[in-house]
C-alpha cells in the first residue's frame, strides 16, 4: 500500500516502512557516529568514573560532530545516552554513582545525522570483568550475531526470535521478553516490534528495504524485570545479572547490513 501522504514511500501490510536502496547511505552515515563516539568511550570506563561524567562525555562528542542526540528530550528524558549497570537491564539513567571494578555496564547511544537515526549499544567493563559476567557476555554478543545472521529475505521476525532464544535458553541463560528492538530510520522508533524469542515461521515476512534494531537483553537468573519508581530503570527482578548488544541493521537483496560496526573494531568489550 502507499503511504497517504507520500506516494514514493512504501508501507507494508504490518505498517513497516521499505526504505529505498539510496536511504542505506543515511543510515550508515549515522550508524557509524554513534559507534565511533562508543569506540571513543572505551578508555574513559574505570573503576571510580561516574555514569554522569560519561553520559557528559558522550553529549560532548555528539555535539562535537554536529549531530543530535535522540535521547536528551525525548519523552522527558535528559541525557545523551543509557547507562544500564549489573542487573540493570536497561534505561539506567546517568548520575553521580560512581563505577566499581568489576561491573558491567551497557551504554546506548543513539544519534541523528542529517534526518537519520543511528541506535547502538553494547556492554563495558570497569577493571577486571567477573568470569560469570564474562560469560554472560559472550552469549549476549553470539546470540545478537545469530539473530542478525537469521535476518535476510524471505526469512520472518519469529526465525530472528527463534535464533536468540534457542541459543541462550540453550547456555541456560533467559531472553528479557519486556522489552524489544523496533523499526528506525528516518524516525526514532517505528514499527516492527522485534522481539527476542519466537517460533521459527511467525510474524512478518523480512522484506528488502526494512531497517530495525535487534538488541537482545539477557539474564543469568530469570527474564521477569521491573520498572523503578523513576519511571525508565528497568532491573531483574532476580537481582541477578543483565546484558545486551544492539545493531541497527537494513535488509538487502540477499541479506542485511549492519549500520552500527565499531570502526575500531571493539563493539565486544573483550575482543581486541
Amino acid at each position: 500500500m502507499e503511504h497517504p501522504l507520500d506516494t514514493k514511500t512504501r508501507i507494508t501490510r504490518e505498517g513497516i516502512r521499505l526504505y529505498e536502496p539510496e536511504d542505506f547511505a543515511g543510515m550508515h552515515k549515522a550508524g557509524k557516529l554513534a559507534a565511533e563516539i562508543l569506540d571513543r568511550v572505551i578508555p574513559l570506563v574505570e573503576p571510580g568514573v561516574t555514569t554522569g561524567e560519561l553520559d557528559a562525555a558522550i553529549e560532548a562528542m555528539v555535539n562535537e560532530a554536529g549531530a543530535t542526540s535522540a535521547t536528551i528530550g525525548y519523552k522527558g528524558y535528559e541525557h545523551a545516552s543509557c547507562i544500564s549497570i549489573n542487573h540493570v537491564v536497561c534505561h539506567g539513567i546517568p548520575s553521580d554513582k560512581k563505577l566499581k571494578d568489576g561491573d558491567i555496564l551497557n551504554i546506548d547511544v543513539t544519534v541523528i545525522v542529517d534526518g537519520w537515526f543511528g541506535d547502538t549499544s553494547r556492554m563495558f567493563v570497569a577493571g577486571k570483568m567477573p568470569r560469570k559476567a564474562e560469560r554472560l557476555v559472550d552469549v549476549t554478543h553470539e546470540a545478537l550475531m545469530l539473530g542478525i545472521e537469521a535476518a535476510k529475505p524471505g526469512n520472518t521476525f519469529g526465525d530472528i526470535g527463534f535464533a536468540i532464544q534457542s541459543f541462550v535458553e540453550k547456555n541456560r541463560m533467559s531472553v528479557v521478553r519486556d522489552f524489544c528492538g523496533h523499526g528506525l530510520g528516518q524516525v526514532f522508533h517505528a514499527p516492527p516490534n522485534v522481539l527476542h524469542y519466537g517460533r521459527p515461521g511467525t510474524g512478518p515476512i523480512l522484506q528488502e528495504g526494512m531497517f530495525f534494531t535487534i538488541e537482545p537483553m539477557v539474564n543469568l537468573g530469570r527474564p521477569e524485570t521491573k520498572v523503578l519508581a523513576d519511571d525508565w530503570t528497568a532491573v531483574t527482578r532476580d537481582k541477578s545479572l543483565s546484558a545486551q548488544f544492539e545493531h541497527s541493521i537494513g535488509i538487502t537483496a540477499d541479506g542485511c547490513e549492519i549500520f552500527t560496526l565499531s570502526p575500531a573494531g571493539k563493539f565486544h568489550p573483550t575482543y581486541a
